[in-house]
């Protein structure tokens, strides 16, 4: 993510880019509506809300049997996510498409705060709910900054709306160039409560203003 020494003193540098609006921080990634409708909402039906109303390389895969479905949670709004092996302590805010087919990421200015895709399944929830943060800002290092980090076997939760707590087990943590992002695997419907984390990674790009990766953490509700 450092700049290049060798780029002309004209060019921006990620920081002056995200004061322009335009930086590649502020794109965790790109799918299409269309794919993200069909694969997050899955063939299951989301229970009742108890929750606030919506608003607008790789490490081995730990083995894991799947989880019966009658263990899955009911819909709830995420409220916390606590990931101890990262010190990660943040409030959720929620994520929709923009008119481009993107997903739009939490706001840049609060280093710490994750976003969950309120279109798709909550965490708990059977189904595969994606989670995202930025990796950094203009001013710091961001909430996602050490996800990286995890590996096979270590444990985060997510505070829900109703009250229940809803824990995680990394099965692997995997990072994809963005010109040759596996949409159809990250974010398809799963049968039993899935969770995706995702940021930036890579190198920063200036000519397009973005990161070249991104660093998908992949879990499943123990």
């Amino acid at each position: 993510m450092a700049a290049d020494p060798s780029a002309a003193p004209a060019a921006s540098s990620p920081a002056d880019d995200r004061r322009s609006g335009s930086g590649g921080r502020l794109t965790l990634w790109g799918v299409a509506a269309a794919f993200l409708a069909v694969s997050l909402f899955g063939g299951h039906q989301p229970a009742a809300d108890p929750g606030p109303p919506r608003a607008p390389g790789a490490k081995a895969a730990v083995p894991a049997g799947p989880r019966p479905s009658d263990e899955a949670l009911p819909r709830s709004a995420p409220t916390r996510l606590r990931i101890p092996e990262i010190s990660v302590d943040a409030p959720f805010t929620t994520l929709s498409l923009g008119a481009s087919g993107q997903l739009q990421p939490p706001p840049a200015a609060d280093t710490n705060l994750v976003g969950w895709y309120a279109g798709g399944v909550s965490p708990g929830e059977r189904g595969t709910a994606i989670i995202a943060g930025h990796v950094d800002t203009v001013t710091s290092a961001a909430v996602f900054a050490d996800l990286g980090r995890l590996e096979p076997g270590d444990r985060f939760s997510v505070e829900r709306a109703d009250g229940r707590t809803a824990e995680f087990v990394v099965d692997s943590a995997e990072t994809f160039a963005k010109d040759d992002f596996p949409s159809e695997r990250v974010y398809a419907d799963a049968d039993r409560p899935e969770v995706r984390l995702i940021t930036c990674a890579g190198d920063y790009d200036r000519q397009v203003r973005d990161y070249t990766d991104n660093l998908v953490v992949f879990a499943h509700l123990v």
